[in-house]
C-alpha cells in the first residue's frame, strides 16, 4: 500500500487509539469543512516556508474554486485529477472538488509522462487540475510529453484517444497554451447554488481514489467514500495528542505527499481538531528544519528516511528542537518504539484510509483458521471502514463471499495488546523507503527494451530502505549497458521505482517451478546467496 507513514512526534508512545468518533461527527467533507471552519476560525491549518492557511480562508478559498468548477461543468461524481505538490493550492482545490460531490484523484508529481498517461486514461479522469510549474519542471511541457495530440490542440475542450474521458485541463498561473482551461472568476455559479449543492453530497458519494501499486503492472485505484474517510481519519488528531504529549493545537510537520494515504490522512486529520500542518513542495532537510524551528513544531508525520535524513543534516546538532524531543532522542520511526519482539507496529493501509478504528480485522493461517495471540497470521478486514473497491474492479474480485479483503500483511497481536504488529507481506510487493512498488510494473518497463530478453524484479533487504528493488535481467545480446538501461528505465518510472540493483543473467539461472511458472522466492535466496550487497 504506497504511502504507508509512520509518525515521530515528542513524547511517549501510548499505543493503540481506541477512542472513539462522537455520535454528531459529521459524515461528508464539505460538512466537516464547515465545522472546521466554525470552530477553529483563525488557527492555522496549512503552513508552508511562504504562506499559511487558516480554517476560516480554507473554507473561503475552497468555496470560490467550487463554484468555479461548478460553473466549469464539474459536480457530482464528476473525476477530478489533481496534480499539485504538497501545499495549500492542493488543499484549496482537494477541498472545493469535495465540496460538490466529485471524485478527486490526487496524482503523483512524482509520475513520468508515461505514467500521468496511464492514470488519467485508468481513471476516466475528465478535468485535471495542474499548477503551470511543479518546482523547475513545466507542467504543460509534461503533459504534452503524456498526451499525444495536446500540443496540437487549438481548444480547451480536449478530445484525446490517449485519455478519451479527458475534456479539460485547468493551468493555475502564467502560462500560454491554447488548450488549457483559464479559471475567470465570471464563469462562478453564485453561493446559493453551492449550497444547494452541498446539501445534495452524502456519506455514501464517492469522494477520493488513491492510487497504490499492487499486484498487477497497472496501479490500483483504491475508491473511498465520504462517510469512510471521515470515520477512519477521526482519531488522527487523538493520536496526535497522545504521542505529542500537546493538549491543544499541535504543529505537526507533514512529509507526506498527499498524494498517497499517509498525507490524505493528515489533510483529512486535521479537519477534525485545531491541529496545523507544516507542508513542503519538496523533502528538503534543511528547508524542513527551517520550518520546524520557526514553527515550533512538536512533530513530524512521515517515513522513517526522511527523519534520519534530518539527523543527519550537517546543521541538525545546532538545531533548537526543545518543542519535538523526539526528533532528536526518540526512534527514527516511532513504530519502532516500545515494540516487544522487534516487529514494527502496523500502519494501516490505503485500502482502510489509513485508520483501522471502524474496521473489523480478523487474522489468519493459511486454511482461514483464526490464529492465537501472538501466533503470524493475515491480516483480513472489512465493514464501513473499508474501501468501497477498487476503480474498475467487480465487488467479487477484491472481497470474498463474506466481504472480507484479503490484505496480504502477515501480522499478529499479543495477548492484551491492541496493536497489530507487522512482520511482511505474503504477496510480492516490494516495500521500498516507504513506498510500495509492483515488480510488474518495473518488469514490464524494463521488459519492453530490445536489449533485454527476460527481467524479473524481486526486493532484497537494504538496512536503510528495508527493502531494494534488485533487476535481474538476461540481455538479449552478449553485453547490455546497465547505465544506459537505468537512464531509459528514470524516463518512464518514478524514481522510487528505478532498480538500484541489477544482476545481468543467463536465462537457466532463472529459477522455475514444476510448473513452468517463475519461483520469485528462489530467486531472492539465489541473489542474497550469490550477489551479496
Amino acid at each position: 500500500m504506497a504511502g504507508e507513514a509512520s509518525t515521530a512526534v515528542a513524547g511517549p508512545v501510548s499505543g493503540a487509539v481506541t477512542e472513539q468518533p462522537r455520535t454528531e461527527q459529521p459524515l461528508t467533507i464539505p460538512t466537516l469543512l464547515h465545522r472546521a471552519a466554525r470552530d477553529f476560525g483563525t488557527d492555522a491549518y496549512v503552513v508552508t516556508p511562504q504562506d499559511r492557511l487558516d480554517y476560516r480562508a480554507a473554507d473561503t478559498r475552497s468555496g470560490e474554486a467550487a463554484r468555479w468548477l461548478l460553473g466549469h461543468g464539474v459536480g457530482k461524481g464528476t473525476r477530478v485529477g489533481l496534480f499539485f505538490p504538497n501545499g495549500i493550492d492542493w488543499i484549496t482545490w482537494w477541498l472545493a472538488a469535495s465540496r460538490i460531490g466529485a471524485l478527486v484523484v490526487p496524482l503523483s508529481t512524482l509520475y513520468t509522462p508515461a505514467e500521468i498517461a496511464k492514470v488519467l486514461r485508468l481513471a476516466d479522469i475528465a478535468t485535471l487540475v495542474a499548477p503551470a510549474r511543479v518546482l523547475t519542471h513545466e507542467v504543460a511541457d509534461k503533459l504534452e510529453a503524456a498526451l499525444p495530440g495536446l500540443a496540437d490542440a487549438t481548444s480547451p475542450r480536449l478530445a484525446l484517444s490517449a485519455a478519451p474521458y479527458l475534456r479539460s485541463v485547468v493551468l493555475t498561473g502564467e502560462h500560454d497554451r491554447r488548450w488549457a482551461t483559464p479559471v475567470r472568476p465570471e464563469d462562478a455559479v453564485s453561493q446559493d447554488i453551492l449550497a444547494a449543492v452541498q446539501r445534495e453530497v452524502s456519506p455514501a458519494d464517492p469522494a477520493i481514489m488513491v492510487h497504490t501499486s499492487g499486484s498487477t503492472a497497472d496501479p490500483k485505484g483504491v475508491v473511498h467514500t465520504h462517510g469512510t474517510l471521515v470515520r477512519q481519519t477521526s482519531t488522527w488528531p487523538a493520536a496526535i495528542h497522545a504521542v505529542t504529549g500537546q493538549p491543544t493545537s499541535p504543529r505537526i510537520l507533514c512529509a507526506m505527499p498527499f498524494f498517497w494515504i499517509g498525507g490524505v490522512l493528515a489533510a483529512m486529520g486535521a479537519l477534525h481538531d485545531s491541529l496545523a500542518l507544516l507542508v513542503l513542495d519538496r523533502l528538503d532537510p534543511g528547508t524542513a528544519l527551517d520550518l520546524i524551528e520557526r514553527e515550533r513544531a512538536t512533530g513530524i508525520v512521515g517515513w522513517p528516511a526522511f527523519t534520519q535524513k534530518l539527523r543527519d543534516h550537517p546543521s541538525f546538532a545546532d538545531r533548537d528542537l526543545s518543542s519535538a524531543p523526539m526528533l532528536r532522542d526518540g526512534p527514527v520511526d516511532i513504530a519502532m518504539t516500545d515494540v516487544p519482539d522487534g516487529f514494527p507496529v502496523h500502519r494501516t493501509m490505503s485500502e482502510t484510509a489509513g485508520g483501522f478504528v471502524h474496521t473489523e480485522m480478523k487474522i489468519v493461517d493459511e486454511h482461514g483458521n483464526p490464529v492465537r495471540a501472538g501466533e503470524v497470521g493475515e491480516l483480513l478486514v472489512r465493514g464501513i471502514g473499508v474501501m468501497a473497491g477498487y476503480n474498475k474492479r467487480e465487488r467479487w474480485e477484491t472481497f470474498d463471499a463474506d466481504g472480507w479483503y484479503h490484505t496480504g500483511d502477515r501480522v499478529y497481536r499479543r495477548e492484551g495488546d491492541p496493536r497489530l504488529f507487522y512482520v511482511g507481506r505474503s504477496s510480492e510487493l516490494i516495500k521500498s523507503a516507504g513506498a510500495n512498488v509492483s515488480p510488474l510494473e518495473v518488469e514490464a518497463v524494463l521488459g519492453g527494451f530490445d536489449d533485454v530478453a527476460q527481467c524479473v524484479v524481486v526486493g532484497v533487504e537494504h538496512p536503510e530502505r528495508g527493502e531494494q528493488v534488485c533487476a535481474v535481467l538476461v540481455p538479449a545480446a552478449t553485453e547490455i549497458d546497465v547505465s544506459a538501461l537505468e537512464r531509459r528505465a528514470r524516463e518512464q518510472l518514478s524514481s522510487y521505482k528505478v532498480p538500484t540493483r541489477w544482476i545481468v543473467v543467463s536465462a537457466d539461472q532463472i529459477p522455475t517451478l514444476a510448473s513452468g511458472k517463475l519461483d520469485r522466492k528462489s530467486l531472492r535466496s539465489w541473489v542474497l546467496e550469490h550477489h551479496p550487497a
